[in-house]
């Protein structure tokens, strides 16, 4: 089933009951991250005959149709603000503040994958970054049949302990499934080790015709990377970079990378010595995508956002409600 918040403007000046807020809240932990109205219950601190009323006000008062963003509570609120500050559509997951980064990562990555598909056409050419966040969400992408789409995988996967195809062949795979699209993965290292081969490497026309579709997308979809997450990046975590190499990135102040391009708090990556070897799409590139929906989860990404937000990296942004008060100033 699809929802949308159709609450409309307030009716003869009034708002909403605080009943119509509870079922959009009630409404979109059920339908977008799937959770039982026991889970729900628990969470409203209430009682699941209760959570089932809500429901069907939700349905019999229209609220519930293909999305869910509510006007007047408090993450239609943070939307906003974010919108304000920083020029990016903002969608605000709400997640309590109690949970773990684990469960905080999975119930954003399950929203971020039904909120994507109003991003899919046919006709496109699709971005995606490997990491922790896609890897999550690439579990939950719903059906959207498109014709003549393709996934283009944004940088290379391989390292010293594995090729990495496996990893992101099934990322990917995930994602073309989901769409009808064509898969074009990016056999090379994530990081050579000599930034002549990488040069070399990127004069060879199998090369150049990734570089090109790279160059060509319609929409980017990508997490942040962060070296100080509860939930590690993936680039972080998996053998991708040894001890000289992290000691290059805290020289050159280092917060964060996307597609394993790296960059400092205020967005630049200029002289960052990593970014020589590194194949991700410089920050030129992604920034020609005219969408690029970027996926947060956890405060202890806010200095990793912050950064990709002064790069002006993002134009839409999937974050769960804690960090969205972070980014705002909020407690």
């Amino acid at each position: 089933m699809t929802v949308t918040d159709a609450a409309g403007p307030a009716i003869d000046g009034e708002l909403p009951t605080g009943k119509t807020r509870d079922a959009l809240r009630a409404a979109h932990l059920y339908y977008l991250q799937d959770l039982t109205m026991d889970a729900i219950a628990k969470e409203l601190h209430t009682s699941r005959s209760s959570v089932s009323r809500l429901l069907s006000h939700a349905r019999a008062t229209g609220l519930v149709e293909i999305s869910i963003h509510s006007p007047l509570d408090l993450p239609s609120r943070l939307e906003q603000e974010i919108l304000e500050r920083h020029e990016v559509s903002a969608h605000v997951v709400p997640v309590p503040d109690h949970a773990s980064d684990v469960d905080r990562l999975e119930r954003v990555a399950l929203s971020a994958a039904r909120i994507l598909s109003r991003f899919i056409d046919s006709n496109q050419t699709i971005g995606v970054a490997w990491g922790s966040t896609m890897s999550a969400m690439s579990r939950h992408l719903a059906p959207k049949a498109t014709h003549n789409s393709e996934v283009v995988q944004l940088n290379g996967a391989g390292n010293l302990r594995t090729t990495g195809i496996l990893y992101a062949s099934e990322l990917l795979r995930r994602f073309g499934d989901a769409f009808g699209a064509r898969v074009q993965q990016f056999p090379v290292p994530a990081f050579f080790d000599d930034p002549a081969t990488k040069q070399a490497f990127w004069r060879e026309r199998s090369t150049r015709r990734m570089l090109d579709l790279q160059a060509a997308m319609d929409v980017a979809i990508f997490g942040i990377g962060s070296p100080f997450a509860e939930v590690p990046s993936h680039v972080y975590q998996g053998g991708y970079l040894e001890r000289a190499d992290y000691q290059s990135l805290s020289r050159d102040g280092v917060v964060g990378d996307v597609a394993t391009v790296f960059y400092r708090a205020d967005g630049s990556t200029d002289g960052i010595e990593m970014n020589a070897r590194g194949t991700g799409p410089d920050f030129g590139t992604l920034r020609r995508a005219p969408r690029r929906i970027c996926v947060v989860s956890g405060r202890a990404k806010l200095p990793s956002l912050t950064g990709a937000l002064a790069a002006g990296l993002v134009t839409d942004l999937i974050i769960d409600e804690g960090t969205a008060r972070g980014l705002v100033g909020e407690a």
